[in-house]
């Protein structure tokens, strides 16, 4: 067994190996705000044996590679990905679960394992995340695709501090859902919305994770490093 995993950044294991993500998420480790502790220091944080995760990785490591490496991505590639791929997947996603929350709430909120205030919050990481796209679409990325991306120091430490923001709330939601649990007897409309919910978190950590981890480490760089 290599210890050489457990002192990587779950950020770079994220980068790294296709499918890393998805067990992180199995274990709830936070790859996308939290991507610059180790993976050792996660998994203790989380009372999980950290070789237990080192081995998974290690089997996907062993599977030959699919998926895109951002990091070798031009800013021009990455951005146009950010905008399709999750900024435009999350406009239609939270209306919809937003919805979906009301109807639950309306129809069980005499259950005590009703998500009693979700479709509320989900309101607010709705309205929080708009705002977050709309400076990123308008300031952020316009000055990154001009090449700009010595002077985004004070625009990225904003946007990383909103991405905190947003972990934040995606915490709330699990404390919300029971881990986005439904409950054993849950109707279709319960079953549908947690399982938007959980495509909503997967998304929302994979966006953060691909500019805090990626986009915003490139901006940053020294000039050398980039090159054309």
């Amino acid at each position: 067994m290599s210890n050489a995993l457990l002192d990587e950044t779950l950020g770079n294991l994220a980068c790294e190996i296709p499918g890393a993500t998805r067990v992180f998420h199995e274990y709830n480790l936070d790859f996308c705000c939290g991507g610059q502790k180790t993976l050792r220091e996660a998994a203790i944080r989380r009372g999980v044996d950290p070789s237990t995760i080192a081995a998974r990785l290690e089997e996907l490591q062993a599977q030959p590679g699919q998926g895109t490496d951002w990091r070798s991505a031009d800013t021009d590639s990455l951005i146009s990905h950010i905008l399709s791929r999750f900024h435009a997947r999350h406009r239609e996603q939270l209306p919809e679960l937003i919805r979906l929350a009301r109807r639950v709430e309306q129809v069980h909120g005499h259950r005590r394992d009703c998500p009693h205030g979700l479709a509320d919050h989900l309101s607010d990481m709705h309205q929080e995340l708009e705002s977050h796209m709309l400076k990123e679409e308008q300031v952020l990325f316009p000055m990154l695709l001009r090449g700009q991306g010595a002077f985004t120091q004070g625009p990225i430490s904003v946007m990383r501090f909103e991405h905190d923001q947003h972990g934040a709330a995606l915490e709330r939601l699990h404390g919300l859902t029971a881990g986005i649990t439904p409950p054993e007897d849950a109707c279709n409309t319960w079953m549908a919305l947690y399982r938007g919910l959980t495509e909503l978190r997967n998304d929302l950590m994979q966006h953060i994770h691909l500019e805090n981890n990626v986009l915003f480490v490139q901006a940053l760089a020294p000039q050398e490093v980039h090159h054309g």
